[in-house]
């Protein structure tokens, strides 16, 4: 799916740049999975940013090669960026990957959707999508767009997350019985 690239470089400048904009540790504080943790990574300064965006863009495109999506989304807010960054990327080295986004609940005005960015007339029945997510503690949010995905006739390729926080996301998805990567975990800020 992907023209070659050196990885291991691509994933030490990732690292780097969210040590620098997006990881913190020492204050204690809650994750959306409602545990607490004294490390936090809050990962929209590193995904907005040009370098960052790139980077997490073609690192996912690398960890989709195997999958062969034909779309890839997430669950607002966090898996917007992800997914424009892979969209755009992919659009750089001439293998298109369009995106949407699950929102967490139906708009009550317009078209009411759950699954948004799709011309009109056009669905993800069908197709084979990627999840995306920026940090992943139990797969919550995650599992959360895999439903409405589901329910939107599409089947998941993959579920592909930049961080994974090894507190359990691996196994949810495993028994979901959806392949997981992750470019990154917690090992890599220790």
């Amino acid at each position: 799916m992907t023209q070659s690239v050196d990885t291991n470089a691509l994933r030490n400048d990732l690292i780097a740049l969210i040590k620098q904009r997006s990881f913190q540790v020492g204050q204690q504080v809650k994750l959306a999975s409602g545990r607490a943790s004294t490390f936090y990574f809050n990962m929209k300064p590193t995904m907005l940013d040009p370098k960052g965006s790139y980077l997490i863009g073609r690192l996912m495109l690398e960890k989709l090669s195997a999958s062969k999506p034909d779309m890839i989304g997430g669950l607002e807010m966090g898996a917007v960026p992800l997914a424009t960054a892979v969209a755009t990327v992919s659009h750089t080295i001439g293998q298109p990957l369009p995106a949407f986004f699950v929102r967490k609940a139906a708009k009550e005005h317009g078209t009411q959707s759950l699954i948004e960015g799709l011309p009109n007339g056009e669905t993800i029945a069908g197709k084979r999508v990627a999840v995306v997510e920026d940090v992943t503690t139990t797969g919550g949010s995650a599992l959360k767009a895999v439903e409405a995905i589901r329910a939107a006739g599409a089947e998941i390729a993959q579920v592909v997350t930049i961080v994974d926080r090894l507190e359990g996301a691996e196994e949810a998805f495993a028994a979901a019985g959806l392949p997981f990567a992750a470019l990154l975990t917690t090992r890599d800020f220790q």
